[in-house]
């Protein structure tokens, strides 16, 4: 039930397919031309919606855990939906790199969807990740994508401790100095491209 809800809120089918679609049809330049950067309009937006979603939402977990009786540590959830947030930091990050594509190639909604199967298989929401033999086990751990599910949910359940998730906020951090750096090069390399007609 965590993995499903927590799912969602990780996800960036909507923003990242309206990014992309800003590039290809041309109606980025008026984007272009405000005080906020590209990326800075589209986080805001991307954040907001996922915490009012979130919000508004939560009640269905709860309602599902208490009538079930599913075990859940209620002082741990507060450091886990931390770490699931700022993760989706490094997944708008990932859409910015996504989006940037779009400068070079036309109808890459297809890489949108073969991402986002990818983020479902390693963030352990498709198949736990105790399930998965060593050592690629080891190697997804090492990865930021099980801060999606598989972290959060087991340190909610209590299968996972306290040490797990701030390797969790590493990792996550890692991540993001990594895709910003090429995110920002990408962009730069992609407004050079770009004529102001569509890319």
């Amino acid at each position: 039930m965590w993995g499903t809800f927590l799912a969602r809120i990780t996800s960036n089918w909507m923003y990242e397919f309206r990014m992309v679609e800003e590039i290809e049809s041309g109606t980025i330049n008026g984007l272009l031309v405000r005080p906020m950067s590209f990326f800075e309009y589209y986080l805001s937006q991307f954040m907001g919606y996922k915490m009012i979603t979130t919000l508004c939402s939560m009640v269905i977990p709860f309602l599902a855990v208490w009538i079930f009786s599913m075990p859940t540590n209620f002082e741990r959830l507060p450091v886990a939906f931390l770490l699931v947030f700022y993760y989706l930091f490094l997944v708008h990050a990932i859409s910015f790199i996504v989006s940037s594509v779009a400068f070079s190639l036309t109808r890459i909604h297809s890489l949108t969807v073969a991402k986002n199967l990818a983020f479902w298989i390693l963030s352990g929401e498709l198949v736990p990740i105790d399930l998965v033999p060593e050592p690629y086990r080891h190697w997804i751990l090492s990865l930021p994508f099980c801060n999606a599910v598989y972290i959060p949910v087991g340190y909610i359940t209590g299968r996972i401790p306290i040490e797990m998730v701030w390797h969790g906020f590493l990792t996550t951090t890692v991540g993001l100095i990594i895709t910003g750096t090429l995110g920002s090069l990408m962009w730069k390399q992609g407004l050079k491209k770009y004529v102001g007609t569509g890319a």
